[in-house]
């Protein structure tokens, strides 16, 4: 990564122009071609720099639901249970942990219903029991790391 790498994510962290040319606007802001910006975006989405690049929505006011879940996976089965986890289109990230409930992931689906359908899902393929822990309340935490 080098320092035009680290200006974008500086400067894209927490804001993305809304208009009809967004990437040419967001471009010109750090003083790159629009060109230069998409391909340096998906340079750094390749070499897994970035993660993900993309807004956040808060899934609930467009119908959908969301819920943080973990399973205690017995270390013989974590590789195998990990593939058929992440498998499933509904599971958004999961984590290892250091704890009796060693893999969290985050189920999100179209529609509250999906979730229970979801973990069925999970429970059916795995074996194993669901943990769902479903958001009580709604946060904001702004959170910009300088790159």
């Amino acid at each position: 990564m080098d320092e035009i790498d680290r200006t974008i994510i500086n400067a894209l962290q927490g804001g993305f122009p809304i208009c009809d040319e967004p990437y040419r606007a967001a471009a010109q802001q750090i003083g790159l071609t629009e060109a230069d910006l998409i391909a340096r975006l998906e340079n750094m989405l390749a070499a897994k720099t970035l993660t993900r690049f993309g807004p956040l929505y808060q899934i609930e006011r467009m119908g959908g639901a969301f819920v943080l879940a973990a399973l205690a996976v017995p270390e013989a089965d974590y590789e195998q249970v990990t593939e058929q986890v992440n498998a499933l289109p509904e599971v958004a990230h999961n984590y290892r942990r250091e704890h009796a409930l060693n893999m969290w992931f985050v189920l999100a689906t179209e529609t509250p219903e999906g979730i229970p359908a979801a973990i069925e899902k999970i429970e059916r393929a795995t074996g194993l029991k669901v943990h769902a822990f479903p958001k009580l309340k709604e946060y904001f935490v702004e959170m910009r790391l300088h790159a």
